[in-house]
């Protein structure tokens, strides 16, 4: 069976429409059609559903799809070896970030990496921890960096980079500072927050890593804000906390990377401090190429 016939399923399975597959596969929709008809009348079933114009895949296909994705990802680890067997460290590395990551990393993380890697083209992604994911486990990507979640997947192996710890912002000076009292570890100061019930919260939305650390926080506390406001745009909520627009929850790494000119106050919360490891996260088994494990290694340094 060639790669060829599996990447044609797998478009097909993407775009679930002859014309766009055959549009992404630069071949004549005609040519896809044929080829699809032939493969299925030699494997003696269906791999597609056919709903209007719509190519919904059968079980069979999604199998098909499966394994396909697997054998594409066996020969793209053997290139990668291979390649690294005769140290001719070319390639391309394909690296997912949350877009807040990128504002501070990309740009000290990709020129060092071209320094030692001039010939390794770099694919940046960038989409919240649940698309990445996706994009990891689909082959799209070979290695994503974000903050680790508390319900790991199986299928991953997360590289451990370091801590950050979360935690309650507000602007310099803000009134609720009254309210704080010195950490016994001398850290940051503490701050109940059952003093929030008449602020204005700012929230990053669901789907974003941060604010799932934060609703377990709210769950476990048993609180409320009846007053918020939610945003995808974490720099926008730092630029409107130091402004006095509202307070937030925010991860110790962000600010000490982005707020040298905001004017931010920082406090803990809670018994113990909150605090997740920032990973980076590759497909368990996976082969993993030398100078992917080199750029991991200048994300770390970087990082820190």
């Amino acid at each position: 069976m060639e790669n060829r016939s599996l990447r044609y399923v797998l478009a097909i399975a993407e775009h679930q429409n002859l014309t766009k597959a055959a549009e992404s596969l630069y071949i004549g929709q005609p040519t896809l059609s044929k080829f699809l008809s032939s493969l299925e009348q030699e494997l003696g079933l269906k791999l597609f559903s056919r709903l209007g114009n719509r190519y919904v895949l059968t079980y069979a296909g999604e199998r098909y799809v499966a394994r396909a994705r697997q054998i594409l990802q066996l020969e793209a680890d053997l290139k990668a070896e291979m390649a690294d067997i005769v140290r001719n460290d070319c390639g391309v590395l394909r690296a997912a970030f949350a877009p807040m990551r990128c504002s501070y990393l990309l740009p000290v993380v990709l020129p060092a990496f071209r320094r030692k890697y001039p010939n390794v083209r770099i694919t940046v992604l960038e989409g919240n921890s649940a698309e990445n994911d996706r994009r990891l486990l689909a082959g799209e990507a070979d290695v994503i960096f974000y903050t680790k979640s508390a319900e790991t997947n199986p299928l991953l192996t997360y590289h451990t980079l370091g801590e950050e710890e979360l935690l309650f912002c507000t602007s310099q000076g803000h009134p609720l500072g009254r309210y704080a009292r010195p950490a016994p570890d001398g850290g940051y100061p503490l701050i109940d927050l059952g003093h929030l019930k008449d602020e204005l919260v700012l929230l990053l939305r669901p789907g974003q890593r941060t604010r799932q650390i934060v609703d377990n926080v709210i769950r476990e506390q048993k609180l409320t804000f009846p007053n918020t406001l939610v945003t995808s745009n974490m720099m926008a909520i730092m630029g409107m906390v130091s402004k006095g627009y509202g307070v937030s929850f925010l991860l110790d790494s962000h600010l000490r990377h982005l707020t040298s000119e905001l004017k931010i106050d920082r406090y803990r919360f809670g018994s113990r401090p909150v605090v997740n490891n920032f990973v980076a996260a590759t497909r368990k088994g996976s082969y993993l190429s030398r100078y992917a494990e080199a750029f991991i290694e200048i994300v770390r340094s970087e990082w820190e």
